[in-house]
């Protein structure tokens, strides 16, 4: 459970990474931020929506080639259910 705190201090990171100009510099702001281990699982999450989104593989096959387990391509599956419609077209209109 998150804490008042934590949510606040949520939204002055999130209004810091908005204040970024460029790609370099955001990358940079998560470098400093964000350990190794940190930035692959978010690079695994955001694998994780963008095949879910995609829809072309069942989520075994998904997580076979993710090389991940099936509990988190679980975890992605019920997070986008209850995500904004507007961010899955965001995140699908961000992709190659």
């Amino acid at each position: 459970m998150q804490t008042k705190l934590s949510i606040q201090n949520w939204q002055k990171f999130i209004k810091l990474c908005l204040k970024a100009t460029a790609p370099k510099q955001l990358n940079e702001l998560f470098k400093l931020l964000l350990t190794n281990a940190e930035q692959e699982d978010i690079a695994a999450r955001y694998a994780i929506v963008i095949g879910l989104l995609s829809g072309k593989k069942p989520q075994r096959e998904l997580a076979k080639q993710l090389k991940i387990s099936i509990a988190k391509i679980t975890r992605g599956s019920n997070a986008l259910r209850i995500v904004d419609p507007k961010i899955k077209r965001l995140i699908l209109s961000s992709t190659p």
